[in-house]
């Protein structure tokens, strides 16, 4: 699948990363480890010259993964002589090196996944009862949101990626809040009421993907006998009904909006500066992708406000990314990280289950064509008032 890539393709960009623009542009006398890497590595850089082929990564057989470990220790070894003679500018390429490295650690969780689901046995990558864990039903609330002119985007305490300010004002009507993510359950109705035959309810993009594609229903779902069940790291499992939907895309999401606002009148997809306020006021909680149960969380039936805001599924939001008024994109190659992708594509906000801890905040604009979902991507509703 063309959006994903090899485990081993992972590592070695990730490596490449560092290699690239600190030790070969800022440590005199540093020796590459292998010709070549710089072409089967760079993931879209245009400043760094020709690339392998993004849809030909699962074909590159050589390096082995010895190899691209050895690359890795080299680099890393090479990585801590120079830390401590750092100057800002390479602190600065040291951090976001970091959180890159987080991108794809999450991307590497998403991509063998859905891997494992190419394969017909439908292999476990954790062993783990996923059945065991059933959400508790929470119904459906409105929050109501702060409306008037308020702030988004980042506030210059700790890391954020340059498409993350700057921070500016934004006016919001009166609007509600959804207290808690769309449900499997729900969406099954949406199903069963014809969600995915009725083209009143879909973009005129999003009912052309549906029918050339065969859509029937989310990633990974399958009905068996009248019961769906959907492919996981813990492999196949029933469908929790509480948890929220997952793996949706954009269209998805949008025609699910409109078919749910005649149950809940005027519902909608939130716009990313009613989300980002919204979240501004709710505890991101910690969430650490490397135990052996990644999936969303269902709502607690005990607490109260907004709930899921972060750490279950990455939100769908009606906004399309767009700079911020003010936005310069960094000079040099990683300026190329985040600007020149504000076309075409959809902002999502929250973080997964999937998402490393310490990547998540309000702020975060992660971003996705409005066909793609084999990341943990869900929704929430929203509706003025």
């Amino acid at each position: 699948m063309e959006d994903a890539s090899p485990a081993k393709w992972h590592l070695a960009h990730t490596t490449w990363f560092f290699e690239t623009f600190i030790l070969r542009d800022h440590v005199d006398g540093y020796s590459h480890f292998r010709d070549g890497y710089d072409y089967l590595f760079n993931s879209y850089y245009e400043a760094e010259g020709a690339r392998h082929t993004r849809s030909a990564r699962g074909m590159i057989t050589r390096p082995t993964l010895d190899e691209i470990k050895r690359y890795r220790a080299w680099v890393d070894e090479a990585m801590v002589k120079v830390i401590p003679s750092f100057k800002d500018d390479c602190k600065e390429l040291l951090v976001l090196g970091l959180h890159h490295e987080q991108q794809h650690q999450e991307l590497l969780l998403t991509d063998v996944k859905h891997m494992f689901a190419q394969n017909p046995l439908k292999p476990a990558w954790f062993a783990s009862d996923d059945d065991r864990y059933r959400s508790a039903h929470v119904p459906l609330e409105w929050i109501e949101g702060k409306a008037g002119i308020i702030e988004i985007g980042h506030d210059g305490n700790g890391f954020a990626f340059d498409c993350e300010g700057p921070r500016h004002q934004a006016l919001l009507s009166p609007y509600a809040m959804a207290n808690r993510c769309v449900t499997n359950a729900e969406w099954i109705e949406f199903i069963a009421d014809g969600g995915y035959q009725r083209p009143e309810y879909w973009l005129s993009d999003g009912w052309a993907w549906v029918q050339q594609n065969d859509i029937r229903s989310p990633l990974y779902w399958e009905e068996v006998k009248g019961h769906w069940r959907w492919f996981t790291l813990n492999g196949m499992q029933h469908v929790d009904p509480n948890a929220p939907v997952t793996h949706v895309s954009l269209y998805e999401a949008d025609a699910f909006a409109t078919w749910a606002s005649k149950r809940w009148d005027g519902a909608r997809l939130p716009t990313e500066a009613e989300w980002e306020s919204a979240a501004a006021s709710v505890q991101i909680k910690s969430n650490d992708a490397s135990h052996r149960h990644v999936r969303p969380s269902g709502a607690s039936a005990d607490a109260d406000g907004l709930q899921q805001m972060f750490g279950d599924v990455w939100e769908w939001t009606g906004s399309a990314y767009r700079p911020y008024p003010g936005f310069k994109p960094v000079e040099g190659a990683v300026g190329e990280y985040n600007g020149k992708f504000m076309s075409g594509q959809f902002v999502l906000k929250g973080g997964s289950c999937a998402t490393p801890d310490h990547h998540i905040r309000p702020s975060y604009r992660n971003f996705f064509y409005p066909h793609q979902r084999w990341q943990f991507t869900g929704l929430r509703l929203a509706r003025d008032i």
